[in-house]
């Protein structure tokens, strides 16, 4: 017999076959795991990110909406608001959703800058999905004799 059919003769022989060995088996599985570990990290991370932008967009919303009511108001109904930090309810439109509900707090804060004007800051917080506290703030400057634009800040 010549020796390449030894050699296929041998590798077919039925008593011959081999699987894989437990230290295979064990670096594979290992290697799978931590290629789950590392997705379902990554994932978790991601729902993160989401709900932040989510709530951030959202807390811009509320603030927006706050402060084009605002605008529809005369310079007395605004000189008469508090100086320091009042809460504010916020509006229904936002509420109504079992997603929002109650989460966000908006709060107010009115300063003069001098006698024919105010700078107002409306401030949101929350908790996001991790449950570690949020928080935005515009701020705007409202005139007696019509300075009605806002300025954005947020940190």
């Amino acid at each position: 017999m010549s020796p390449v059919k030894k050699l296929f003769s041998a590798r077919r022989a039925p008593g011959r076959r081999r699987g894989f060995t437990i230290a295979e088996v064990m670096v594979a599985a290992s290697v799978m795991a931590l290629a789950i570990t590392t997705a379902i990290t990554t994932m978790q991370s991601a729902f993160l990110a989401l709900d932040s932008a989510r709530n951030i967009t959202l807390a811009g919303q509320m603030m927006q909406g706050e402060f084009e009511k605002m605008r529809l108001k005369d310079w007395a109904t605004i000189s008469t608001y508090a100086a320091g930090p009042t809460t504010l309810t916020i509006d229904p439109t936002f509420t109504s959703n079992a997603a929002i509900g109650d989460r966000f707090t908006l709060q107010r804060t009115v300063a003069d800058v001098n006698a024919d004007m105010k700078q107002i800051t409306l401030t949101i917080t929350w908790n996001g999905y991790d449950a570690r506290p949020h928080s935005r703030f515009y701020t705007t400057y409202y005139g007696r004799n019509g300075l009605y634009d806002f300025f954005y800040n947020s940190y």
